[in-house]
């Protein structure tokens, strides 16, 4: 299987003034673009270029001899969850079972945010944060560098990136900020909450 690139379901520009056009050419077509690349090269004639994303993924993260291989994979996937989390004009009201859902696990709507964003602002260096299930409870997780929770067992449901190449452009060292209008004004929530039974 050769990866590709997925097509984004919105133009460069419609993000902007949250997400530039810029950040997006460069994150999307270049940043991620290169993660695929390498990939394939990786697994090109190896067991591996039969598997799925998700199975090199775990495979790959237990063997530090293919470190390349699993940064890569598991950028990829962080990357095409990360595309589809977002929206032009996002944010606002969260749909009904996730909210329901979110107030159960975390107490409110916005203890979740916070706990979200925090978990972005602190992750050392390059990184994710995470809203995933673990069996049935919504958690919030970061992960360093490429990891992901599908090394943990979870099933991530929402993925920021805070690698400094996603808004460094239009945030400098702003990451709070960041975090900031990412919730608020990027999330696809109807794409959140469509991955709580999927």
């Amino acid at each position: 299987m050769t990866f590709k690139l997925p097509k984004l379901d919105y133009s460069n520009e419609s993000l902007s003034p949250i997400m530039s056009q810029e950040t997006l050419e460069l994150h999307h077509g270049k940043h991620h673009q290169t993660y695929i690349t390498n990939l394939n090269n990786f697994i090109k004639d190896t067991v591996m270029a039969e598997m799925s994303l998700e199975d090199i993924i775990v495979k790959s993260s237990k063997d530090n001899s293919k470190a390349g291989i699993f940064n890569n994979a598991s950028q990829h996937w962080n990357h095409n969850l990360f595309w589809k989390c977002m929206k032009p004009k996002g944010g606002g009201n969260i749909p009904s079972k996730l909210e329901k859902k979110i107030i159960e696990d975390f107490g409110s709507v916005e203890k979740f945010k916070d706990e979200f964003k925090q978990a972005g602002i602190t992750q050392f260096g390059s990184g994710w944060c995470w809203l995933s299930l673990n069996n049935d409870k919504l958690v919030v997780t970061k992960t360093a560098n490429a990891a992901n929770p599908l090394i943990d067992n979870l099933k991530p449901i929402l993925g920021c990136d805070v690698w400094e190449h996603s808004y460094y452009i239009d945030y400098r060292n702003r990451r709070p900020e960041y975090l900031d209008k990412f919730v608020d004004n990027l999330i696809d929530w109807e794409f959140v909450e469509s991955l709580l039974t999927n």
